[in-house]
């Protein structure tokens, strides 16, 4: 989808691939002009890179706001929905992108933690996300050490943006999905609290949404750009970014 690759490019480095959850765009005001040509049609190629093959997902909750409702309870559903999601029909659907001595199937989500210090500001980096991640991994006993299929998943609270390759969220993306020296691979969900990142979706389903986008494309593109990836469109989900169904009771997105 054109409004994928068009929103990412405005704050990213022409080197760098496409990793994020775009704002979410009316078609409508992105229309291309009369007589402009098609977009380039989707063509993703295995790049030789890792891929999660059971994905074994952990969540992490940053700040104190997660221990209050209506916080707290939203934090207990997007777990359950990792429950699910991870040997759902989605995780089936990844098997399409399997390749020899790769065979991607059912993960697991195997644990949770809620961080309450030190607190986050209202804007963060991603270098301050990845020293927290290793620093957690390090030293809290709770936090399982990584391995080819770990996916470490970081929630922010309302009111708490995070800045990546020069643009921030609710005004650049939704989330994206990287790694730490192609080791630790991780996605940062923002909290949905802008018309760009939820529209007239429930704060729960905009969440799903965004994160089953990152979930995706971390499985098939977990060092991004080295896995599977298209250099017009970028990965699995930003192809159809925002196109939803539901799946059991969670709305997720197409792939």
């Amino acid at each position: 989808m054109a409004t994928s690759s068009s929103t990412s490019a405005a704050f990213r480095s022409p080197h760098d691939p496409i990793r994020v959850v775009p704002l979410r765009v009316d078609d409508r005001l992105v229309a291309p002009a009369p007589g402009a040509p098609p977009s380039a049609t989707p063509s993703l190629t295995y790049r030789a890179g890792p891929l999660l093959t059971a994905v074994q997902s952990f969540t992490f909750f940053w700040g104190a706001a997660w221990q209050v409702q209506p916080q707290a309870g939203l934090a207990q559903q997007i777990n359950q929905f990792f429950d699910y999601v991870v040997t759902s029909p989605l995780l089936d659907q990844m098997a399409e992108y399997s390749v020899p001595g790769k065979a991607i199937g059912h993960g697991a989500h195997i644990g949770t933690a809620t961080l309450a210090a030190p607190a986050p500001g209202p804007s963060v980096l991603d270098s301050d996300i990845q020293q927290m991640i290793q620093q957690e991994i390090s030293t809290n006993s709770a936090v399982p050490q990584p391995t080819p299929n770990s996916l470490y998943f970081l929630f922010l609270p309302p009111g708490v943006s995070v800045s990546l390759d020069g643009g921030s969220s609710c005004t650049a993306f939704c989330g994206y999905h990287s790694d730490i020296n192609g080791q630790i691979f991780y996605a940062v969900m923002p909290y949905p609290d802008c018309t760009g990142c939820a529209g007239a979706l429930t704060v729960l389903d905009a969440i799903t949404s965004t994160t089953s986008h990152e979930l995706c494309e971390a499985i098939t593109d977990p060092i991004p750009g080295q896995g599977w990836y298209d250099d017009n469109n970028g990965e699995i989900g930003d192809i159809c970014a925002w196109k939803t169904k539901k799946l059991g009771v969670y709305t997720v997105q197409l792939e």
